[in-house]
């Protein structure tokens, strides 16, 4: 007996909508998180830099959290624990039905599942970014820092101006993975029911037994996108400056020499 795969009966009908729905809905939540990952490590990197060692503290104790657990445990607190501890009336109103709410595709992000599963995708995804941030800062040379408080920089303009943009070039690599990362963690929110890429495919098998295929389709929904997101990152991201050939041909002699 010889097994042809069925692509026809994933790439069709309900199979088709509900991969249709997965795949978007993994977009959406992606960015989502993305979007609230970066405001928190601007937050959480200000803090580490303050002259106040609390402040200094709690981004220790947030990063030390946040990285020592499985995200899976911390999606299952959010929306478990720390969502059913909200007023009854907060509760009610974001599950009720909410047509503005909603994204292109029909998908709606005032609910339950989407909030919790974008918030502990961000706070996750945030405690790895700051140190990304921190190592890329730390990579700058430190002479730089001393001729610019010699000018007269303020320790804003420092930070904005000269730190910050060599830093976040030197981290761009590591910085775009932890986003992709995001990207295919928001798979582990099948556990709290969203109904994301994975929680899709795998109804496939349920509702007519091509596990295959619909798994086959997923994969490659995930690597296009995370292909997609990481090109994106890359053409829009900090260069690094060209060095010119005088310059390189100096240091070359030099180490000649």
């Amino acid at each position: 007996m010889i097994w042809h795969p069925d692509w026809a009966g994933v790439l069709s009908g309900q199979p088709l909508q509900w991969i249709i729905s997965g795949f978007l809905t993994t977009l959406y939540v992606s960015l989502a998180g993305s979007l609230i990952a970066t405001l928190l490590t601007v937050l959480l990197i200000a803090l580490r830099l303050s002259a106040s060692r609390i402040a200094r503290g709690a981004v220790a104790a947030f990063v030390s959290v946040f990285r020592n657990t499985p995200l899976l445990v911390q999606l299952l607190f959010w929306y478990f624990a720390a969502y059913g501890a909200l007023p009854q009336s907060w509760r009610f109103y974001i599950g009720d039905n909410h047509p503005w709410a909603t994204f292109p595709g029909n998908i709606s992000w005032l609910t339950p599942e989407f909030l919790c599963a974008a918030w502990g995708l961000a706070l996750f995804t945030a405690a790895f970014l700051v140190e990304e941030v921190q190592a890329g800062l730390n990579s700058v040379p430190k002479g730089q820092t001393e001729a610019a408080i010699s000018q007269g920089f303020s320790r804003k303009t420092l930070l904005l101006s000269i730190l910050l943009p060599q830093a976040l070039t030197n981290a761009w690599q590591p910085i775009t993975g932890q986003y992709l990362n995001l990207m295919k963690l928001s798979s582990l929110a099948t556990g709290i029911g969203f109904s994301e890429l994975t929680y899709q495919v795998s109804q496939i098998e349920s509702y007519n037994a091509h596990a295959f295929e619909g798994f086959a389709v997923g994969t490659l929904l995930y690597l296009a996108l995370g292909l997609f997101l990481g090109g994106l990152m890359t053409a829009f991201g900090p260069k690094r400056p060209q060095r010119r050939p005088q310059a390189a041909m100096t240091e070359e002699t030099r180490d000649g020499i």
